[in-house]
């Protein structure tokens, strides 16, 4: 391994040795203050916890252009179920296998640590030639640019953004696609649990599951659509009541695992075990080429008398109403072949309450939270109506979220032209100038700075937002190598970069 690629990804895994999940960057912050103390730079931050490292620009290069480097703190805390693993406290676990990087049976945080690590080791690098950079970390990006939303006017000056949270090599990103989340709550019903049933658990698992955006036009199975599909095909066949339900853990990732607690009369659970083997070797021969570790099971439990079923009739809603949302590619792009225009992710869903408590009983309700993208504004808002009417029709309350407009490419970019010509320069072939399904801050950004040029790009990131996600090493380097030539070319003569 090259010395730069070494000290890139020893500083990732110092910053993974800091919890840093979305809403909890305090810790990272305060670091990244100190790393600015440390290395003389200056620095801010302001009322969310955002952080603007100043560093000079070299010799040479004071007069030129200022450039904001930009990516952000925190990360989508997932892991396999059999982790232990506390992310509130414990270090991220590297595990190098060849040519990738990745993690204990957690996500790997190279989405997008890699940026903060990237932009730390430019700092300390004085003798590389730069014009002024603005290092840029924000906070919460993963569950609404909330970090992005944040920023004030005057917190930058730069009129040049450079993205480091793209994750394929040899590609430029000049464009994203529009998203926002919405909320279905469901009031619940219990009714008395019968003396006859007995416990069971049901458990859609080992799928491989991945980024909502990145990842949605992949063949990979939704946990929460396939656990619907069990329990649906079981309440034709048996008495099964519903006690719980639960799958996914973060709305911009595909659900990998989901179960529910059940009950049914113990004469129908030899039954029930063949249904459900039925149902595994129908999703197998589906989704097995992308989730080869697919499993759906149910076993016995112990009984928990605090627990109260729903009424057999509102089980039976609950799964139709799961049934029926929308989840996967609602439209290609007919203008960019094999770019996904809108889609929607079935992300999560909770029950909550249901229990006695001290003999009072508490409120049972149902909570799916899905999380719509598109490109094209009207197609977000047709689709967020239709997941809205959905679940309106099965009385639910629905409330959306503010979301985050599309970043609709610019063909005048000059930033995009002098990307293409270094690139191709550099490593003697085009790069890939591309617009992507996924959300970036630059979308933000864009509409809170006017006239900001901008480009989004990284070194190739496998799975992200799974407990699977890999960082290919090489491509470390190469982007390191293109951020270098790209950088040292604002400090050519102002009429030659003006025409380029």
């Amino acid at each position: 391994m090259d010395t730069i690629t070494q000290e890139i990804l020893e500083v990732l895994e110092e910053i993974n040795t800091i919890p840093r999940c979305s809403g909890h960057e305090e810790n990272i912050a305060n670091w990244l203050k100190e790393q600015a103390l440390s290395a003389g730079l200056s620095f801010k931050f302001d009322s969310v916890n955002n952080v603007l490292m100043s560093v000079p620009a070299s010799k040479g290069y004071e007069a030129s252009p200022a450039v904001v480097i930009q990516g952000h703190m925190d990360m989508v805390c997932e892991k396999t179920q059999v982790s232990s693993h506390d992310f509130s406290k414990d270090p991220i676990r590297h595990i190098v296998e060849g040519d990738w990087l990745g993690a204990n049976g957690t996500t790997l945080g190279a989405d997008n640590g890699i940026a903060l690590a990237i932009g730390l080791v430019l700092a300390r690098h004085r003798e590389i030639p730069h014009p002024p950079v603005e290092l840029l970390f924000t906070v919460d990006e993963e569950t609404g640019l909330t970090g992005a939303n944040e920023l004030m006017p005057d917190f930058i000056s730069g009129k040049i953004l450079l993205n480091l949270d793209s994750e394929n090599d040899g590609e430029l990103i000049v464009g994203c696609a529009g998203g926002l989340n919405t909320t279905i709550t469901l009031p619940l019903e219990r009714t008395p649990f019968p003396a006859d049933h007995r416990v069971c658990r049901l458990v859609v698992t080992g799928l491989a599951g991945g980024h909502s955006g990145v990842d949605i036009h992949e063949k990979r199975a939704n946990a929460n659509k396939l656990l619907a599909t069990a329990l649906s095909t079981l309440m034709d066949s048996t008495s099964l009541l519903l006690l719980d339900i639960s799958g996914g853990s973060a709305h911009n990732a595909i659900p990998r695992h989901a179960e529910a607690l059940v009950i049914m009369p113990p004469e129908q659970y030899e039954r029930a075990v063949s249904i459900v083997r039925w149902i595994e070797e129908g999703a197998r021969k589906e989704y097995g080429e992308y989730d080869p570790s697919l499993s759906v099971t149910i076993s016995m439990q112990a009984a928990d008398e605090n627990l109260q079923p729903v009424p057999q009739d509102m089980g039976r809603e609950i799964v139709s109403l799961v049934e029926k949302l929308p989840s996967g590619v609602i439209r290609m792009s007919e203008d960019l072949p094999g770019l996904v225009q809108t889609s929607c992710n079935l992300a999560t869903i909770r029950t909550g309450g249901g229990r006695t408590e001290n003999g009072n009983r508490r409120d049972l309700w149902l909570v799916i939270v899905t999380s719509q993208r598109s490109s094209v504004n009207a197609e977000l808002h047709d689709i967020t109506n239709t997941v809205a009417s959905i679940a309106g029709s099965a009385g639910a309350d629905v409330v959306h979220s503010s979301g985050y407009p599309a970043w609709q490419p610019d063909p005048s970019s000059p930033l995009a032209r002098r990307c293409t010509d270094i690139y191709s320069g550099i490593f003697g072939k085009a790069p890939e100038v591309k617009v992507i399904h996924a959300g970036l801050e630059c979308a933000v950004i864009g509409s809170k700075f006017p006239g900001m040029d901008m480009i989004s790009f990284g070194p190739t990131i496998r799975n992200p937002h799974s407990p699977d996600e890999k960082l290919y090493i090489p491509s470390v380097l190469r982007v390191w190598e293109f951020l270098l030539a790209l950088l040292a070319s604002f400090g050519q003569d102002p009429k030659a970069s003006k025409n380029r």
